[in-house]
């Protein structure tokens, strides 16, 4: 079984449910794999990247998995299905209903194609590394350099 520290976030709605909503029940989902979830408060951040889109709602989720780092995958992408994320109809960085990133495996560190651990912009999102310190704060120290340096992104705790 690995810990695992996985990143959502969602800045449209979907099937009548708001980002926050959609946030909430793809914690409920995610709740049925990852044992002893400890999940983070919910912050609203302004879009990076591609910057002319809504604001996101992002918040980060630990815990414990049983299976593979690929397996985590293929369970996160039908989470993210079912919650209206259609990957071939969408802009790379923009708007979506839910999206959920593999932020941590464990201590693996993996650099295929289609999956990075740890995730390659971990260190640059405040979106990220806010939440996980909340609910992991004997991270503070491994990130506290890289808190520093996004310490200007506006982020805002909503609940």
């Amino acid at each position: 079984m690995q810990n695992i520290v996985l990143g959502l976030g969602s800045n449209r709605s979907y099937g009548g449910k708001s980002p926050i909503e959609l946030l909430s029940s793809a914690c409920s989902e995610l709740s049925l794999r990852v044992q002893d979830m400890k999940i983070s408060s919910i912050y609203k951040t302004k879009a990076l990247y591609l910057t002319e889109q809504d604001d996101f709602y992002n918040m980060v989720v630990a815990g414990k998995f049983e299976g593979s780092a690929y397996e985590l995958l293929e369970f996160i992408h039908s989470v993210e299905n079912r919650h209206g994320r259609n990957r071939s109809k969408e802009v790379r960085n923009g708007p979506r209903p839910l999206d959920i990133d593999i932020e941590l495996f464990g201590e693996q560190v993996i650099h295929e194609k289609d999956l990075i651990v740890p995730h390659e912009r971990l260190e640059e999102r405040a979106f990220v590394l806010v939440p996980l310190v909340e609910i992991l704060p004997s991270y503070a120290e491994k990130y506290k350099d890289a808190l520093k340096n996004v310490s200007d992104q506006r982020i805002e705790l909503v609940g």
